[in-house]
Formats: structure tokens, sequence, C-alpha cells
């Protein structure tokens, strides 16, 4: 990824409707969701949403298929690793394992404490 992809990605999701938009996809990933569905749950008109989806599958964000007459979302694993190896491309003074827990840690959020506060 360029630096180009990478700012016009972080753009994409520097807006709150998109950010939601895109963790709700995430959270129905793989199988995604029906347009009207994303709309219903977040409470978003259908034409603004699609604006949305536009600029997040534009940003390499998302996929869009059509399934009979209705249009399905999901993430795109690549544009999403893509963005994420740019931004910690040169992480750790060359040692990219230690940033390699970062999903990990969301997962259990006992492990984000440090010891002081888990007394």
């Amino acid at each position: 990824m360029d630096t180009l992809s990478a700012v016009d990605a972080l753009s994409a999701l520097a807006q709150a409707s998109r950010l939601r938009i895109f963790r709700l996809l995430v959270k129905h990933s793989p199988a995604g969701l029906a347009a009207g569905k994303i709309a219903d749950d977040l409470g978003v008109r259908h034409n603004t949403l699609s604006s949305h989806v536009a600029i997040l599958t534009r940003a390499g964000l998302l996929k869009a298929e059509r399934n009979g007459r209705s249009i399905i979302y999901r993430v795109d694993p690549k544009g999403i690793q893509s963005l994420l190896s740019y931004l910690v491309e040169d992480c750790c003074d060359g040692q990219p394992e230690l940033c390699t827990p970062l999903g990990a840690t969301q997962k259990n959020p006992s492990a984000r404490k440090s010891p002081a506060e888990s007394s």
C-alpha cells in the first residue's frame, strides 16, 4: 500500500457513520450484510448509506456483491490487512512481532490491564 491509498482508507474511516458501518460489517464478517439491513441497524437513510459504502469500497475496505435484488457488503480482508501492514511497517525498531498481539489484547480485556490495575 502506498501513502495515498493509506490516506484514502483512513479518511474513509474518519467519519462517524462510515466507522459505524465498517465496525458493524467487521462483526458480521465474513458473511456481510445487505444494504437495507445495515441502514436499518444503524438508523441511516438508504441514500446516505449508498454514499458511505461507496467511499469505503473505493478506499479498499469493503466489497459489494449483488445477491438477487440485494447488495451484500463485506469487509475486504486484503484491504484491511494492507492498511494495518502499512501502519505498522516500521514498527518497533525492526521487531514487527511486537505488534502482532494487537488483536489478541482486544479479545482479552484483562490482558490490557497493568499489574497495578489488577490489584
